[in-house]
């Protein structure tokens, strides 16, 4: 049976197409008698509307395009890591509420988004994560209305919401000094200029330099933002010889990874190496022992994403706004005093 389309339903209604198409938009000019028939004869032909051509044919098209970084560098998503998956549970959740729906693409540093922006007649776009500043230049062009999450771009374009990464490594780095750890490693993702791993990387330096240690580059440890990265980077810090007592993780999946590694090479946490993360994703406080870490708000950044970004598409004079929300330390095991 051939699927219905919106002339039948006008045919069986007795009204025009362009009418049945007002109906469906909420237009308040048709009357409740023929809202009615209208809806009588959808619910008997079990019509089902095109939204792909209600967007072609209206202003909006109620989706939301959200786009993803892939592994740094490489051709897998970075979806292992499930602060993408709580962040994007968290988009497509608030925007459904709306009746919204989002549309995912996963992007490298050199693939455009213009093409599928407008193709799609998207009504805005959430941009997860760093990106060249060539990619924020061929953005603008799209003139959708865009909201960052966890970016440093600076551009009054764009919209943000972030956290104040720098500070969240800073108390992580600053709980272990305060127990007593005085040689303590820092693995991180890669450390792109003005990236959230730079951010993270000053703050753990800042801890440092308030208890007066110098800062030593052989105890940054660079890599992936996953968890095979961490069990090769603890294998790396084993190998090297330093006297780290103390390992601080740029994000919750690196130091799981870290702490596979040494539990492998027949090490202990807390008792040989406390490693303390960032991120408190659930899994962490499932872990023996518990993994201490720094638990950002990662739901809300979807919520507030998505609330900010219905907001401009509302009001397309909406001024730049930026949103930094807040961090806490959340112990558990995985750090030993050592006073």
């Amino acid at each position: 049976m051939a699927r219905a389309t919106l002339k039948d339903v006008a045919h069986l209604a007795g009204v025009s197409a362009a009418t049945v198409s007002y109906a469906l938009s909420g237009k308040k000019t048709i009357s409740e008698e023929t809202k009615q028939r209208i809806q009588a004869a959808i619910e008997e032909l079990d019509y089902v509307p095109d939204l792909n051509a209600r967007g072609l044919s209206m202003r909006d098209s109620k989706l939301i395009g959200v786009v993803v970084p892939q592994t740094e560098p490489g051709d897998r998503l970075m979806f292992q890591n499930s602060f993408y998956s709580e962040v994007l549970g968290s988009i497509e959740y608030y925007a459904r509420q709306q009746g919204y729906h989002i549309l995912i693409s996963a992007t490298d540093a050199n693939e455009s988004y213009l093409t599928l922006a407008k193709k799609r007649n998207l009504d805005g776009i959430i941009v997860i994560g760093m990106y060249p500043d060539q990619f924020y230049q061929e953005m603008k062009k799209t003139q959708i209305p865009i909201v960052l999450i966890d970016s440093y771009c600076n551009d009054h374009y764009y919209h943000n919401i972030r956290i104040d990464d720098a500070y969240g490594s800073y108390l992580a780095t600053h709980y272990l000094l305060e127990n007593g750890h005085r040689d303590i490693a820092f693995f991180a993702g890669q450390l792109k200029e003005n990236g959230v791993m730079k951010k993270r990387l000053l703050g753990y330096r800042q801890a440092l330099q308030e208890f007066g240690i110098s800062y030593c580059k052989e105890y940054v440890f660079e890599g992936q933002i996953d968890y095979e990265s961490g069990i090769a980077l603890s294998g790396k810090l084993l190998r090297s010889g330093l006297p780290a007592t103390g390992i601080v993780a740029a994000a919750d999946i690196l130091a799981i990874g870290i702490m596979k590694g040494l539990y492998e090479a027949g090490k202990q946490v807390p008792q040989d190496y406390s490693v303390i993360g960032f991120d408190d994703l659930e899994f962490s406080r499932y872990l023996t022992p518990g993994l201490t870490t720094v638990r950002q708000q990662i739901s809300l950044k979807g919520q507030k994403a998505v609330q900010l970004l219905l907001k401009h598409i509302e009001d397309p004079s909406l001024p730049k706004q930026e949103e930094i929300l807040p961090l806490q330390l959340v112990v558990r095991g995985s750090v030993r005093n050592m006073k």
